[in-house]
């Protein structure tokens, strides 16, 4: 039976929708689930691709992602495009019909903890679509047709299609990141770590105008995604001579672990700048802090992004952001299982999408 119609659309929306979603550890199933209705600032996106985040596959392969522990089941995913079939009730959202991206952040002040207000991705109550950070969990919008604050949507320009656009999240924390080692025209750049977030970082990197571009990794694979995203060299994370020798401008370390950012410390010149960006595990991390100290080096974070998102769009939309190499698979939402043991698998694969 068809209940939620769309006013401002004459869309007939069903009363369920599939969504993938994460019971447990291990536990990863496609399930029916009720259409919610919009609150008035609110829009229903159905959903074209959504891509699969490193968080998403280690709340199903660990039923966690650092702290955040699933208690309940949760829709996963958080880099979604679509398209609006039923636009808010009170106009705040782009009309039906019309081709979005999401940015899945809702920031949150406690009225205690202290935060530049130019940074809400750094609020103390930030929530995140498909994050099991607080209870209930954040569902996120692995699902057909998604329910949204009009807030998070961002319309995309003519030109940009939605198998792209999917990449748009990833990128736009590749974009904060960079921002955060400042102005790298004409300077190298050391990036440790070339999954998917660190290929975008490449990508964005070389649209700064960085001279030379390093790009380190394990994996041959992410190696030569490195290189189609524009690394000028590359090199296999074992060669610890061959990246302490590298003495970059600026490194950023998306790797995830100590060892990469020890690498990172250790390939930075004197007085440069280590941007970390890979979320390391709880705790003391055994890293090389005396280097980072008698070489001066700035060791600074990065953690998601802010509006970032609207310059990615417009840099996506020109072609100067240039991020097809990164996407290598796509599945339909009936093979997200497979499409997930794929995205696990770092030697052979790196974004990879599925198609709702």
């Amino acid at each position: 039976m068809d209940a939620t119609v769309g006013a401002s659309s004459g869309t007939v929306l069903p009363d369920s929708s599939p969504a993938v979603v994460a019971h447990a550890a291990d536990d990863l199933r496609i399930d029916d689930l009720p259409v919610r209705l919009p609150a008035a600032d609110e829009v229903v996106v159905e959903v074209a691709y959504g891509g699969i985040c490193g968080s998403d596959l280690h709340y199903w392969t660990h039923g966690a992602a650092g702290e955040s522990i699933l208690r309940a089941p949760m829709v996963l995913g958080h880099e979604v495009s679509g398209t609006v079939v039923q636009a808010a009730a009170d106009g705040s959202s782009p009309a039906a019909g019309t081709r979005v991206a999401v940015h899945p952040a809702t920031p949150g002040a406690d009225g205690v903890t202290r935060y530049p207000a130019d940074r809400p991705n750094i609020s103390p109550l930030c929530t995140y679509l498909g994050s099991a950070a607080r209870f209930p969990h954040t569902d996120g919008v692995f699902v057909k047709y998604a329910t949204l604050p009009s807030r998070m949507l961002r319309p995309l320009p003519e030109g940009l299609d939605l198998r792209t656009a999917a990449v748009i999240e990833p990128a736009s924390v590749a974009w904060h990141a960079v921002s955060r080692a400042g102005d790298v025209a004409g300077k190298s750049a050391l990036v440790i770590g070339a999954g998917p977030i660190g290929a975008l970082i490449i990508a964005v990197l070389k649209r700064a105008g960085a001279a030379e571009i390093v790009a380190v990794d394990l994996q041959t694979h992410a190696l030569g995604v490195a290189e189609a995203m524009g690394a000028t060299r590359t090199l296999h994370a074992t060669d610890a001579e061959g990246v302490a020798a590298v003495q970059a401008d600026v490194a950023l370390d998306s790797s995830g672990n100590y060892r990469g950012l020890a690498s990172a410390i250790r390939g930075t010149a004197r007085g440069g700048r280590v941007v970390m960006v890979g979320l390391l595990p709880t705790g003391d991390q055994p890293v090389p802090m005396s280097l980072a100290i008698t070489r001066e080096l700035e060791l600074v974070g990065s953690f998601r992004f802010n509006d970032e998102i609207d310059e990615v769009i417009a840099a996506l939309a020109d072609g100067s952001l240039i991020v097809d190499p990164v996407i290598t698979h796509e599945f339909g939402l009936d093979s997200a299982l497979e499409a997930f043991a794929v995205a696990k698998d770092a030697a052979a694969s790196s974004k990879v999408l599925l198609r709702f």
